[in-house]
C-alpha cells in the first residue's frame, strides 16, 4: 500500500478555494474539499476544528488575495488603485466577486468601517483637505456606484465586446476624475 499522502493547513485551503471559485463560498463541503484532494476528510479534521473554521480561512485568503491585487497597482491614488483592483478581482474572480461582494453576506466588514477607511484616504487628498466629510462621503458614493457597477459588468460578463481591458478601467478613472470636477464646482458655486 502506498504511504498516505499528509495535506497541510495550506494545501486545505487552497483546494477549498478551488471549489469557491467554482461554485461559491456556500459551496465548500467537507466532502466536496476531500474530494478535491482526492482524500479522506481526515486532513480537513486535522487542520481545523470544523467546516464553518475552514470558510473563514478561505474568505481571509480571498482578502489576502484581493490585497495582492491593490498591491500590484502602481497608481499614486489610493483610490484609483482600489479600483482598478476591483475590476481586476471581478475578472479574475467573477464568482467570489458575486458571492462575496453583490450579496449581503456574513463575511465581508460592514460598509460603515470600510466607508471610514476611506474617507481617511480622501481627507489626505489635497484636492479635498478642505471638504467636511458629508462632502467627501457624498462625492465616495458616487464613486462607489460607478466602481460598483463597472466591477460588476466586469463579473457577470456584460461589458461590450468593444471595450477591452484597459479602456474600462480607463472609464473607471475618467468618470472618477468627472465626478471630483463636478462636486468640485457644486462646492464652488455654494460659497458663492
Amino acid at each position: 500500500m502506498p504511504p498516505r499522502t499528509k495535506f497541510d493547513r495550506q494545501s486545505v485551503i487552497e483546494a477549498a478555494l478551488e471549489i469557491a471559485q467554482r461554485e461559491g463560498i456556500s459551496g465548500i463541503t467537507a466532502r466536496k474539499v476531500a474530494g478535491q484532494l482526492r482524500a479522506s476528510v481526515a486532513p480537513i479534521y486535522a487542520n481545523f476544528e470544523n467546516i464553518d473554521d475552514l470558510v473563514a480561512a478561505v474568505v481571509e485568503r480571498v482578502f489576502a488575495l484581493s490585497g495582492e491585487l491593490v498591491a500590484r497597482q502602481r497608481g499614486d491614488d489610493p483610490l484609483e488603485n482600489i479600483g482598478r483592483a476591483s475590476i481586476a478581482f471581478a475578472r479574475g474572480y467573477p464568482v467570489l466577486f458575486r458571492d462575496l461582494v453583490m450579496r449581503p453576506n456574513a463575511h465581508m466588514d460592514s460598509y460603515d468601517a470600510l466607508e471610514d477607511q476611506l474617507l481617511e484616504m480622501m481627507a489626505g487628498d489635497e484636492r479635498m483637505q478642505d471638504w467636511n466629510r458629508q462632502d467627501r462621503r457624498r462625492l465616495l458614493f458616487k464613486l462607489r456606484a460607478i466602481h460598483m457597477g463597472l466591477s460588476t459588468m466586469t463579473a457577470v460578463g456584460l461589458v461590450p465586446s468593444w471595450l477591452d481591458e484597459d479602456e474600462v478601467e480607463d472609464i473607471l478613472l475618467e468618470m472618477g476624475e468627472e465626478l471630483m470636477l463636478a462636486a468640485s464646482v457644486k462646492r464652488e458655486e455654494r460659497s458663492k
